[in-house]
């Protein structure tokens, strides 16, 4: 897979973005470190996909709550309320990329350490029912 030098600079700003919002969550709720995450994160998003898909992404009717949710999280955490940004904003980020746990978990089992232990009775199982994944036919 080729990326551009923007969409790889996307790459880059996204997860410094999650090492910061991870800092800020494990420093009990540092609200710079939390505005410097979502700030790099939206923005390597944006950067990844584009200005315009983005906005459609966000933009789209079965999207709109989990985008006030998501987009009113990062407000709190701007003006001061950390941690009930924060549990807004994870809210909103499960329904915005609720979609994509069942393609990340597939992508995670074929890996060679992760796979065999994500595909043990019980953890496949219970992992299967969080990200809503249906066994394969094939």
């Amino acid at each position: 897979m080729w990326l551009s030098d923007a969409q790889k600079i996307g790459v880059a700003l996204t997860s410094f973005g999650v090492l910061f919002m991870m800092l800020g969550v494990m420093l009990f709720f540092d609200g710079a470190l939390l505005a410097l995450g979502n700030i790099l994160f939206v923005s390597g998003l944006t950067l990844i996909i584009g200005p315009q898909k983005t906005f459609y992404f966000f933009a789209r009717k079965q999207k709109l709550r989990g985008t006030a949710c998501f987009l009113g999280g990062i407000l709190l955490v701007f003006f001061k309320w950390p941690f009930l940004g924060m549990c807004v904003e994870t809210f909103g980020f499960l329904n915005l990329f609720g979609d994509f746990f069942p393609v990340i978990l597939t992508f995670l089992r074929q890996l060679p350490f992760i796979g065999s232990f994500l595909s043990m009775p019980y953890i496949g199982s219970t992992l299967d029912r969080l990200a809503g994944s249906r066994p394969s036919i094939v």
